[in-house]
């Protein structure tokens, strides 16, 4: 996969609104495309990503519930970045996440902007 085509997707929706569904279903239709894809959370959306958060949440009776979603997404080797300062606002360590979600600075989406990711936002 390393030279295949880079998407990175920003999420600020939570778990209250039907695209931060939409932006995983995205998210998983890149990979199944062959891209390697990224998902930088910021805002609500981190919560998405909170353990147990999405255990019980299908926004949609058309799309695959929540945690469905998101364990497809890192099983076919998506990343899931969360931004810190929106992680500490609500009062989350990167052991209050799902594994595999790494707490990071904005610099590491630049960084796949720069290495030529396409990018989406929702």
């Amino acid at each position: 996969m390393e030279n295949a085509k880079k998407l990175a997707i920003v999420v600020s929706r939570g778990l209250d609104d039907e695209r931060a569904t939409v932006a995983f279903t995205i998210a998983n239709t890149g990979i199944a495309s062959g891209q390697q894809v990224t998902m930088f959370m910021v805002s609500s959306a981190v919560d998405v990503v909170r353990k147990g958060a999405a255990d019980n949440v299908r926004m949609n009776p058309f799309d695959p519930p929540m945690k469905e979603l998101i364990e497809n997404f890192q099983n076919g080797g998506g990343r899931i970045l969360v931004c810190p300062p929106c992680a500490k606002v609500r009062g989350y360590e990167e052991s209050d996440f799902i594994d595999g979600v790494q707490v990071v600075g904005s610099p590491a989406l630049h960084a796949q902007i720069l290495d030529g990711a396409s990018t989406l936002s929702f």
